[in-house]
């Protein structure tokens, strides 16, 4: 398999795609939802085939650095291109797309280290939780970065430009919330079938990654009591959208990239 002239014709779409959703937003361009999710597509076929040729490299219990960045890339875009015919999130495109075509171009020199245990169906369902949970989170901190700028934009009276071609701040608002709950479901069966089917958790470099994932965890549902109970929002929400990603960025594949790159451990 030829993963860099794939990971480029992506990169290449991916980048088109933003670029026209990115001048749309500051009203270069008249919005074509159509031509960004066309481009985008394309962008994902040749994505896709990266992340399969990965997974059957080798049957490893968990999924290596490259294979995890590659899949979770694929499904934020996906996520992202689906939930867009429903509701008014392709504006996110305009972040989301260049990082995935960036961390598909790195993720083609980094390693994915086999392990001699097969993926059961508890594994798999682990590792799929983790990687929907990580793309629809994805889009809510992308999501949460446009709310940001649009609520420090009114704040200071300036209506032109960005401002105006995003959707009324309660709708911006009332989506980063549903997303932040599709994850935080998608979150929890992450972690509580990581408790029952992940085996010897020391032995396999895990601790880190459950700690920083709870803390995540903790982080959201923290931000979603706040909303309801206190009604939190604004740049409240923002900040808390952000950090609790973070947490969650730096557990799927801080610790990977720590043990696979740095350290050279499988």
């Amino acid at each position: 398999m030829h993963a860099l002239p794939l990971a480029i014709m992506a990169f290449i779409l991916y980048i088109a795609a933003a670029s026209w959703q990115g001048l749309s937003l500051a009203r270069r361009v008249p919005p074509r939802a159509v031509l960004v999710r066309s481009f985008g597509a394309l962008g994902l076929l040749f994505h896709l085939p990266l992340a399969f040729g990965l997974l059957d490299q080798g049957q490893s219990l968990l999924p290596g650095l490259s294979t995890s960045v590659v899949l979770a890339s694929a499904l934020a875009v996906l996520v992202l291109l689906i939930v867009s015919l429903f509701k008014p999130v392709l504006n996110v495109a305009a972040g989301l797309f260049p990082v995935a075509g960036l961390t598909l171009l790195l993720a083609t020199e980094l390693p994915s280290p086999e392990r001699a245990t097969g993926m059961t169906p508890g594994i798999a369902l682990h590792a799929l939780s983790s990687a929907l949970a990580f793309a629809l989170l994805a889009i809510a901190a992308v999501q949460a970065i446009l709310l940001g700028v649009q609520n420090q934009a009114l704040r200071h009276h300036h209506i032109r430009g960005v401002v105006q071609s995003l959707p009324p701040l309660t709708t911006m608002e009332r989506i980063l919330f549903e997303l932040i709950w599709a994850g935080m479901v998608l979150l929890t069966l992450s972690i509580a079938s990581g408790f029952v089917f992940v085996d010897s958790m020391f032995a396999q470099h895990l601790v880190h990654k459950t700690v920083l994932s709870l803390i995540a965890w903790v982080l959201f549902a923290t931000l979603l009591a706040g909303h309801h109970w206190l009604g939190w929002r604004g740049m409240r929400a923002v900040r808390w959208t952000l950090g609790g990603y973070l947490a969650l960025l730096l557990a799927y594949f801080g610790t990977k990239f720590v043990l696979e790159v740095l350290l050279g451990r499988g």
